[in-house]
């Protein structure tokens, strides 16, 4: 499982820029993919090719039937998929970092212009007064630690959830065309230099069979939490139109006119 450590550390920086049922599908990730996929799938696959026997001779045609009848492993078939699922949330966690920088460097020039402001405000006026009252609030603020999901933020999420879920179709197609839903125990191999028709066994097919549902049901899971992500995302946007609300509280539109250049702009929210 140490393998899994990088990724994992990345995923649960996306983890914290994510919405609800973002963060459902990154717990089945880690739950039902990555830790199965370690401490329990690696145990079933680890002897399928050892235990892979055929009833020949003929040097050669052992192996060239278990290519045959395995032509990629099915433990580091689902790493990979597990891995081009996880990439497209790199790109939107990079962009959601940039977009938080952004938010801090904002509200710091905003506290930077109040504080020149002060310093030319006679003490007694209301707008001295004002100024102030900002100032303090800014100062009693936390640092922003999640960009508001707006703008072209949105656009970037809403992207990489149907590039993970057409990914994931890929997968699950590519899965069904190697292997389909089944291990059989009986291989019957033709290939050269095999003399004739083979007989090969697959050991543990049984519980081969029983991951390889598991692991397509799960992969069915995270498309059905994708579609439904996009449909809460879509919900809360006609939301906003109708209401003339933000999206997500906690920040100011990228697509809006900054803070500290309106004049009547509110603090930047943590």
């Amino acid at each position: 499982m140490g393998d899994w450590n990088l990724l994992g550390s990345i995923l649960e920086e996306v983890h914290i820029h994510s919405t609800i049922v973002g963060k459902i599908w990154l717990t089945i990730l880690f739950i039902f993919r990555m830790l199965v996929l370690g401490v329990a799938a690696e145990d079933v696959w680890d002897d399928e090719q050892s235990e892979f026997i055929c009833n020949t001779e003929q040097p050669g045609c052992n192996n060239i039937c278990y290519d045959k009848a395995f032509p990629i492993s099915l433990i580091r078939y689902w790493v990979l998929q597990i891995i081009f699922v996880s990439s497209p949330s790199l790109v939107y966690m990079g962009h959601a970092l940039y977009r938080l920088r952004a938010l801090e460097k904002e509200r710091q020039n905003r506290k930077a212009h109040l504080r020149a402001q002060l310093e030319d405000l006679e003490p007694m006026l209301e707008e001295h007064r004002r100024v102030e009252r900002e100032l303090r609030k800014l100062e009693e603020q936390k640092k922003v630690n999640k960009a508001p999901l707006r703008g072209s933020l949105l656009r970037t999420y809403v992207l990489h959830i149907l590039t993970r879920s057409v990914v994931e179709v890929g997968f699950m197609i590519g899965q069904y065309l190697l292997y389909g839903f089944h291990m059989s125990p009986l291989y019957k191999c033709t290939r050269p230099p095999c003399p004739n028709t083979v007989d090969c066994f697959v050991s543990r097919p049984t519980e081969k069979t029983i991951f390889m549902v598991f692991m397509n049901s799960i992969a069915a899971v995270s498309l059905f939490l994708n579609i439904l992500e996009i449909a809460h995302l879509g919900i809360k946007k006609i939301q906003k139109s109708l209401c003339g609300q933000p999206l997500w509280p906690g920040g100011p539109s990228e697509d809006q006119p900054s803070a500290y250049n309106s004049k009547k702009s509110s603090v930047v929210p943590p």
